[in-house]
C-alpha cells in the first residue's frame, strides 16, 4: 500500500516544482535555498512528474506536425522525420523546391566535423544545394555516389551537385568520374578496374551520412527528359516489373523489393545493399507524384531520415 503523503510532503513537492519550472532556478540553487541535498531535489522533481504535481505539455505551432512525425518514426523505425509545411502541396515543382530548402537547413543543423557525406543526384537535391549557406566544418569529405547522368552542364548532374556542395563546406571531394549508365557491360568492367575507381567504390563503406532524392519512373521525370539517361525500353521494362521508385537509379517496387532489369547491371554507383549499410541515409522526397515512391522506400528500409510534406506523410500511413 502506497504511503499517504503528509501535507508537508505535498507542500515541498509543490515548492520545489514552482522554483524549478516557474522561477527557472537551477537544481543547485534550489538545493542551497531550501537546504536540501542536490539528489533530493532531483528526486522531488521526478516525483512531482510521476504523481501529477507537474504536468508537461507541448503545444505545436500551426505548420508543425510533431505528432505525425512521431507516428512515422515509430511505424517505420526511423531515426527522424521532418514534415515540411509546403505552400502548394499539389504542385510537384513547388514541393520539391521547398523540401530542398528544408533539407539544406536540416543538413546545416546536423553536420558534424569529420563527416563523410555521400550525395546522390536529382532536382530536389539540387534545390538543397542551392539553398545551402557557406560553413566551414572541419575535416568533412563529400563523396559522389552515382556517376554522371544527363547533360554535364545540368544543375541536377551528380558531379555538379557534389562540386557545389564541396565549395560551400570547404571540404574534401571525391568524384565518381564515370557515366552513371553505360551501354556495354564490358566497358563498365574496364572502367571499374581502374585503381582510382576502386578507391572511390571503397569509400562507399566509409560514408556515415548520405543525402538522396527518391525518383519516380515516369515519362516526364528528369531521367527521361532528354533521352540521355534512360530509354523508353528501359522505362517499359521497369514498369512491367512493378517499379515505383528509385534511389540513385536502383529501383524498387511498392513493397520496397528491388526491381532488377538489364539497366541495373549498367549503372555505375552505389547499390541498395551498400546504401542500407550507411548509418544515416536522409531521403528527401514528396509531392503528388512521390506518394508511392516514398512508401516503397520506407517499406524497403532504404532511408533512416525522411524529409517530406504532410500529404505524402499521411498517404504512407494510410490516414
Amino acid at each position: 500500500m502506497a504511503r499517504k503523503h503528509q501535507p508537508s510532503d505535498l507542500r515541498l513537492l509543490s515548492k520545489v516544482s514552482r522554483l524549478y519550472y516557474e522561477q527557472n532556478l537551477k537544481q543547485s540553487e534550489i538545493s542551497e535555498r531550501l537546504r536540501l541535498s542536490r539528489p533530493k531535489v532531483s528526486r522531488l522533481l521526478q516525483r512531482a512528474l510521476e504523481e501529477g504535481v507537474v504536468k508537461i505539455s507541448v503545444h505545436s505551432h500551426p505548420g508543425v506536425y510533431a505528432e505525425l512525425e512521431d507516428r512515422l518514426e515509430s511505424f517505420f523505425h526511423l531515426q527522424e522525420v521532418v514534415i515540411v509545411d509546403v505552400t502548394d502541396p499539389d504542385s510537384q515543382d513547388s514541393v520539391s523546391y521547398e523540401l530542398g530548402v528544408a533539407a539544406a537547413s536540416y543538413f546545416q543543423n546536423t553536420i558534424q566535423d569529420k563527416d563523410i557525406i555521400g550525395l546522390a543526384w536529382g532536382s530536389t537535391l539540387s534545390c538543397m544545394v542551392n539553398a545551402f549557406q557557406f560553413m566551414d566544418v572541419k575535416d568533412t569529405h563529400v563523396v559522389q555516389m552515382i556517376g554522371g547522368l544527363g547533360m554535364p552542364e545540368s544543375e541536377v548532374h551528380a558531379t555538379s551537385l557534389v562540386r557545389r556542395l564541396t565549395l560551400m563546406l570547404n571540404s574534401k571531394l571525391t568524384l565518381l568520374n564515370a557515366p552513371g549508365i553505360i551501354d556495354n557491360i564490358d566497358v563498365k568492367d574496364v572502367i571499374l578496374s581502374a585503381s582510382y575507381m576502386q578507391d572511390v567504390l571503397h569509400l562507399f563503406s566509409k560514408i556515415n551520412v548520405a543525402y538522396v532524392g527518391i525518383g519516380a519512373p515516369t515519362g516526364d521525370s528528369v531521367m527521361m527528359k532528354d533521352g540521355a539517361i534512360m530509354s523508353q525500353a528501359d522505362l517499359d521494362a521497369l514498369l512491367q516489373k512493378g517499379a515505383v521508385g528509385d534511389i540513385a537509379l536502383r529501383f524498387f517496387d511498392i513493397n520496397g523489393q528491388p526491381v532488377i532489369t538489364d539497366l541495373d547491371s549498367r549503372v555505375i554507383g552505389i547499390s541498395l545493399d551498400q546504401l542500407k549499410k550507411i548509418p544515416r541515409v536522409v531521403g528527401v522526397a514528396g509531392g503528388p507524384q512521390k506518394h508511392q515512391v516514398v512508401a516503397g522506400a520506407l517499406k524497403g528500409g532504404f532511408i533512416d531520415v525522411l524529409i517530406t510534406d504532410e500529404q505524402t506523410a499521411r498517404f504512407v500511413l494510410g490516414i
